[in-house]
C-alpha cells in the first residue's frame, strides 16, 4: 500500500464571474460585510473584483471546485462575480465581456474547449484586464493574451492512469487481452484530449500488442452521460473488460449499466478512472472502482493568492502545475473519512 502522505493532492481549475447572457446562471458574490461591490480586498485595503467565468456544474469535482472558490473570494475579502457557463463556449464569452464592461480587476475561467477564445481575450487585453486560465488550458496564436494557468498535468494524468491499470490487471491475475471502454470528457475540452493522449501514450510504447481501446465516445463527464453511453458500449462490445473514465462521475453512471446489464464493476469490468470525488472513493471502497487519479479541485486559495499578486503588478510564473496522487481500492476504506469533497 502507498503511503498516504505521499498522495499529495492537485490540480485544479475554476472560473470567473459576473453578468452572463439570460440563457447562463448568474450570481454576485460580495466579500465585505456590507455585501455590496465595495468590500475591500484582503488585508491591504485595495478593492478588488475578480469575475469568474465557470465551466457549469457537471460533476461533483465542479461542484467542489466552485465551492472552494467563493469560500476563498469570501475569505481574501475581494468582490467575486461569478458565472455558470452551464457547459457552453459562447456563454462564458458572454460573462467575459460583461466582466470587461464592468472594469472587473482580475478576470479567471475554466475553459469550456481550448479553442476559439482569442477574440474576447484581445478585448480583455485592450482593457488592461489581467486574465487567468484555472484548471483547463487553451490553444492561442497569442500567449500573452493570459497571465498564468493554474492546473492538473492532463497528459501526465492519462498517464498514470495507464500505469495504474497496469497494477489493477496484476492484481485482478487478468490474462489474455485487454479490451478497454474510454468514456472521454467533453468534446474539445482539455482534460478530454490530453487524458486520452496520455493513456495512449503508454498503451502504445508499452502494450501495444495486449491493449486495444475497442470503443471510446464522450459521456460530457456527466454521470448521466456515463451511463447512456456505457449502456450503448455494453451492447455493441459485451466482451469489454476494462473501462477508463476521464472522470469519476462518468464512471459512476457507467456503474449503473453495468450492473443493470448483470455484470460486477470491478471485477468483470475492472474501472479506471480520475478525479477522486467522495462518491467515486466509495464506489472504491465497495469494490466497484479499481483506482482513481486524482486530481483536487480545491483551488481557491492559490487562486486568490494569484489574483493578488497580478492585480498588484507582481510577475508571476507561467503555469502553475498541482501535485497529485493515486489511489487503488484497497486504500480507499483508509482514505475516505478524509475526503472534503
Amino acid at each position: 500500500m502507498l503511503n498516504r502522505r505521499n498522495f499529495l493532492t492537485a490540480a485544479v481549475g475554476v472560473a470567473v464571474a459576473g453578468g452572463l447572457a439570460a440563457c447562463a446562471k448568474e450570481d454576485d458574490s460580495s466579500s465585505g460585510s456590507s455585501g455590496s461591490s465595495d468590500s475591500s480586498g484582503g488585508g491591504g485595503g485595495k478593492k478588488i473584483t475578480l469575475g469568474f467565468a465557470q465551466v457549469g456544474s457537471e460533476s461533483g469535482w465542479r461542484t467542489a471546485n466552485t465551492k472552494s472558490v467563493k469560500e476563498a473570494a469570501k475569505d481574501a475579502g475581494y468582490t467575486l462575480k461569478f458565472s455558470d457557463a452551464q457547459q457552453k463556449q459562447e456563454n462564458q464569452i458572454s460573462a467575459i465581456r460583461s466582466y470587461i464592461a464592468q472594469k472587473v480587476n482580475v478576470i479567471a475561467f475554466s475553459p469550456v474547449v481550448v479553442t476559439g477564445w482569442d477574440a474576447v481575450l484581445k478585448e480583455a487585453k485592450t482593457a488592461k484586464i489581467p486574465v487567468i486560465l484555472t484548471d483547463r488550458s487553451i490553444e492561442t496564436s497569442d500567449d500573452s493574451l493570459y497571465v498564468s494557468f493554474i492546473g492538473s498535468d492532463f497528459i501526465d494524468e492519462g498517464r498514470r492512469a495507464a500505469k495504474m491499470l497496469e497494477k489493477v490487471l496484476e492484481k485482478a491475475g487478468h490474462k489474455g487481452p485487454v479490451k478497454i471502454a474510454q468514456l472521454e470528457g467533453t468534446t474539445g475540452a482539455a482534460p478530454a484530449i490530453e487524458r486520452a493522449k496520455g493513456f495512449k501514450e503508454i498503451m502504445d510504447a508499452e502494450h501495444k500488442d495486449d491493449w486495444k481501446v475497442v470503443v471510446s465516445q464522450t459521456g460530457d463527464f456527466t454521470r448521466a452521460g456515463g451511463k447512456q453511453v456505457m449502456a450503448a458500449f455494453l451492447q455493441s462490445n459485451p466482451d469489454i473488460n476494462v473501462l477508463y473514465a476521464h472522470n469519476d462521475d462518468m464512471a459512476l453512471g457507467a456503474i449503473q449499466s453495468i450492473e443493470a446489464a448483470g455484470k460486477k464493476p470491478g471485477k468483470d469490468i475492472l474501472i479506471v478512472s480520475v478525479d477522486g470525488v467522495k462518491d467515486g472513493f466509495v464506489a472504491m471502497s465497495e469494490g466497484k472502482i479499481n483506482g482513481i487519479v486524482e486530481c483536487n479541485p480545491l483551488l481557491g486559495p492559490q487562486l486568490m493568492d494569484l489574483v493578488k499578486k497580478v492585480d498588484d503588478g507582481e510577475t508571476v510564473e507561467r503555469r502553475i502545475k498541482t501535485k497529485e496522487g493515486d489511489f487503488l481500492q484497497e486504500q480507499a476504506k483508509e482514505a475516505l473519512p478524509t475526503r472534503k469533497y
